[in-house]
């Protein structure tokens, strides 16, 4: 259990984390574990149907949710501590007693579906491109598939599916209860029992994540008619919260691509100074729904993460040479490391910068629990990367980019209105030039030509072009 004791906060956080998530989907079952926890969160229990549930928690101006990821499934609510008793039945029985009525499960599986089919595919192209991307270098993995599943996947699952999976792999063994804020030990009790009415269960060892080996790099392209270009591309990595190595490569990963920042390099060298795009980021770590959020998420923990430049849509003409730019930041980066300059900027930023990771109790629950995943003790992940930016130097940055961060072997996918001409551009060696509506001072141009001519390195063999609407098919 994690509690994290505020007793100045009128309200109480809950947090129910199962070790269960999309990569326990069965095989040809992609979805089972979404359909599972989305029947906990959003439907209907025994004793209330869900326009039950939504009418007795809105006089408690309170609400729960369900967030199911590669492998953790996360029930999290809110409510102010004098509406505790009433909120805490609904809460309990969210995960206690759902009912799996068949509307319910008809709904849920229809709109997972139609998620895949038309939101990631048609309305989202940035969203399609990053889940692309993670599909194709965890190819053959448990974690390819998008958490929701994959259309055949969803499609083949039935009601009977879910009701065992539920027994099976929600049990006390699998959970983890969080508590935060002005809570009182009654609560406390209270909640603890009902995890314990769970089936005892026994939490099994997850499967391994062992995505082939990237030599080279090589291309996927999802043709999508009419559609500007956006850009993923990156390499696992093997670095994790709590690691000293972490710390020090987001010292790096901030100075080249902080996910907004208008100051960070990727910026500055493609939107800022070219006017290409709306936003170019990096990470170290998962950052899902990139699009709708500022700060890093919670929930969402892994024991295999990417390093991933991140190319917001911009137009297909325009798309290798920004590739093209952001691989030679990259390799300069790797080549030459941060200036003293650089690392002193940069860690005085995120000194003051990660107070705002976490500026409610929700959310320094949400760290406190991934924590215990990542085997973290003490103060946890917030208060040792606030520690980290005093310690580490310039030699431990530059040493972690050495160790972690490459660019001779790594994937690209790109979601494009023109596919072959990206992939003739990609794959013949030919400059890439670009002209602007308005003149650039001499410094941009004579840059260009060097970016223009920037090798990509990737032969015709290497690019593989999928059609939009089989994009998560199977």
């Amino acid at each position: 259990m994690v509690l994290m004791s505020v007793p100045a906060d009128p309200t109480i956080s809950f947090s129910l984390s199962f070790a269960v998530g999309s990569q326990d989907d069965p095989p040809g079952k992609e979805g089972l574990a979404f359909l599972a926890g989305q029947m906990l969160g959003d439907a209907a229990t025994e004793k209330r149907s869900l326009d039950q549930i939504l009418e007795a928690l809105y006089p408690l101006a309170s609400s729960y949710s369900v967030r199911v990821d590669r492998e953790r499934t996360t029930l999290t609510g809110r409510t102010h501590r004098d509406n505790v008793a009433a909120y805490l039945e609904l809460f309990s029985d969210a995960f206690l007693r759902p009912a799996f009525k068949t509307a319910d499960f008809e709904r849920i599986k229809n709109d997972a579906i139609n998620d895949l089919e038309n939101t990631l595919r048609y309305s989202s192209d940035e969203e399609l491109g990053k889940a692309a991307f993670e599909d194709f270098v965890f190819r053959g993995t448990r974690y390819a598939h998008p958490s929701e599943g994959t259309v055949e996947g969803l499609r083949s699952i039935t009601l009977d599916d879910v009701r065992a999976f539920y027994k099976s792999r929600f049990t006390a063994a699998s959970a983890l209860l969080g508590i935060g804020g002005g809570y009182d030990d009654g609560t406390v009790a209270r909640l603890k029992a009902a995890v314990r009415e769970l089936p005892a269960g026994a939490a099994p060892a997850p499967p391994g994540i062992d995505p082939a080996p990237i030599s080279g790099r090589s291309a996927l392209l999802i043709a999508k008619p009419g559609a500007d270009a956006s850009i993923s591309f990156g390499f696992p990595i093997d670095v994790h919260r709590g690691e000293r190595d972490f710390y020090a490569l987001w010292i790096a990963n901030s100075w080249l691509g902080e996910h907004r920042n208008q100051a960070s390099h990727l910026f500055q060298v493609i939107r800022e100074h070219r006017g290409l795009n709306y936003g170019d980021y990096s990470y170290i770590e998962a950052f899902p729904e990139g699009g709708h959020r500022t700060m890093p998420p919670v929930n969402v923990p892994r024991r295999e993460q990417l390093f991933e430049i991140w190319i917001r849509t911009l137009p297909n003409d325009k798309a290798v040479f920004a590739l093209r730019a952001a691989l030679r930041e990259l390799e300069e980066l790797v080549d030459h490391g941060l200036t003293p300059e650089q690392f002193e900027l940069t860690r005085g930023f995120l000194k003051k910068y990660s107070l705002h990771f976490a500026e409610t109790t929700s959310a320094r629950l949400g760290y406190a629990v991934d924590d215990r995943f990542y085997g973290i003790d003490g103060d946890g992940h917030l208060a040792r990367f606030r520690k980290m930016m005093d310690e580490l130097t310039l030699d431990d940055v530059n040493g972690a980019i050495k160790r972690h961060l490459q660019t001779a072997n790594l994937k690209i996918a790109i979601v494009t209105g023109d596919a072959a001409g990206l992939s003739a551009a990609l794959t013949s060696g030919a400059p890439t030039p670009i002209s602007y509506d308005t003149p650039k001072p001499e410094e941009i141009t004579n840059e260009d030509r060097e970016i223009a001519a920037f090798p990509i390195g990737i032969a015709a063999d290497r690019v593989t072009i999928v059609p939009v609407d089989e994009a998560f098919e199977r």
